[in-house]
């Protein structure tokens, strides 16, 4: 682990050489535009190796932008070893609409190894013993968003904004089929038993209008240090849009930031509720919605965006709640190359459960005795478990650049087995959590 530690190190700082531009103004008085492309080399263990290309573009004006850009473009094309393609563009303009903030995301995904750990947390039993294909299911997701955002008074902002997503499933097409239960993977075990819809298990889409309100008091919105920023939205997807199953939600969020030593030690926490209004299909579940700004839902209830230790998409269901508690550390700042740059170190203690089940997963071992022993369905579907808060904690390293670009390297350790087969994950990403 140390040998893994000093390598991403050094990683970290001949990328930071290299993204570093031409010379900038001083910190105070930043104006025009930085940024610059470096190759991506990263790991999840969710997902495995991550390789591809990464371009940012701040603009920071002409004065009083700095240090949140006035528009910003950004670019991903990444693979990961497991199989998995991202591809990402993004932009984001707080100043060609008068008075009105506006982006722009278009993303492809295609997951070849995408994790399905059924519904309701502990309530669908994991078993670390079987090969990692019973867990595993095909996803191809084309998504494209915009969203507007405009103040009210204060720091008071209504939020607006179109979501669509079409999804493509299949079952795992992997060697390690060959030694599963019955030749089955959990996703078709779902399906056979009636808690995956027929008419879902290929996919479909969703076409929806989100509208909520947002307040911002944030310093700085990439590294902030003070501030409460609170957001709450629902979101409507009528089937004459285009959404194959018809559903409403709710999302509520809550951050703040506390800087107990100026900006250089910073307390940070944010605790969110996501809730459906009648019953979505199933793959519209594994999802932190997000309306406004450059972010776009984050993949999963469990994993780097949310609980990190946990295994991504552990938890699924109608109602889902999760929390985070940070400790952040600026230990070191300086310029290279007339650029702004910190390190920071970090503490966490993450967590979250399922707080109303999507439908009820429970294959009573009395009703199921008879073709349990007789070996018509696997033993991991009696085991579940009442469902209790998946919890987590850990640390990391942080370098942030111009007070916008940050490269993130995380490590959390799952409190129960049933949440992580490793017991814990290393993740090297882009950003603060939130």
């Amino acid at each position: 682990m140390k040998k893994r530690f000093a390598t991403i190190l050094v990683l970290l700082t001949l990328t930071l050489r290299a993204f570093a531009q031409e010379a900038a103004a001083p910190q105070e008085a930043r104006t025009g535009f930085t940024g610059g492309g470096f190759p991506i080399l990263g790991y999840d263990p969710d997902m495995g190796m991550r390789l591809g290309v990464q371009g940012s573009v701040y603009d920071f004006g002409r004065e009083g932008w700095y240090p949140n850009p006035r528009q910003t473009i950004y670019t991903e094309a990444s693979w990961y070893l497991k199989g998995s393609q991202l591809y990402t563009l993004s932009y984001d303009n707080r100043f060609l609409i008068p008075g009105i903030r506006f982006t722009f995301t278009a993303q492809y995904a295609d997951e070849k190894a995408y994790d399905f750990y059924g519904f309701g947390g502990y309530a669908s039993y994991y078993d670390a013993s079987l090969p990692t294909g019973y867990y595993k299911m095909s996803r191809k997701m084309p998504v494209g968003k915009i969203d507007f955002t405009g103040k009210i008074f204060g720091k008071l902002y209504w939020k607006f904004g179109y979501h669509f997503r079409y999804f493509i499933l299949d079952e795992f097409d992997g060697d390690a089929l060959e030694e599963l239960p019955f030749k089955k993977s959990l996703f078709e075990w779902y399906q056979d038993l009636g808690f995956i819809a027929a008419d879902e298990f290929n996919g479909g889409m969703t076409s929806a209008w989100r509208a909520g309100l947002s307040y911002d008091s944030r310093d700085a919105e990439a590294a902030p240090s003070r501030g409460l920023w609170a957001d709450a939205f629902m979101e409507w997807a009528p089937k004459w849009m285009g959404t194959n199953k018809p559903y409403g939600s709710y999302s509520a969020v809550l951050r703040q930031y506390f800087p107990l030593m100026r900006d250089k030690l910073v307390l940070a926490y944010r605790a969110g509720i996501l809730g459906y209004i009648g019953k979505p299909a199933f793959y519209v579940l594994p999802f932190e919605s997000v309306l406004g700004g450059p972010g776009w839902d984050h993949d999963g209830f469990g994993g780097y965006n949310t609980i990190r230790g946990v295994m991504r998409g552990r938890l699924q269901g109608q109602s889902v709640c999760y929390f985070n508690a940070e400790l952040r550390w600026k230990f070191f700042e300086t310029r290279v190359l007339d650029q702004d740059l910190a390190f920071g170190a970090n503490i966490f203690f993450d967590g979250g459960r399922v707080l109303k089940e999507y439908t009820d997963v429970s294959v009573d071992a009395d009703t199921w005795k008879v073709p349990l022993a007789a070996g018509k369905i696997p033993e991991q579907l009696v085991k579940g478990a009442p469902e209790s808060f998946h919890l987590s904690a850990g640390g990391g390293l942080r370098a942030i650049l111009n007070r916008n670009f940050i490269i993130s390297l995380d490590y959390g350790q799952a409190f129960n087995r049933q949440d992580n087969r490793r017991g814990g994950s290393l993740y090297f990403n882009t950003g603060f959590l939130f």
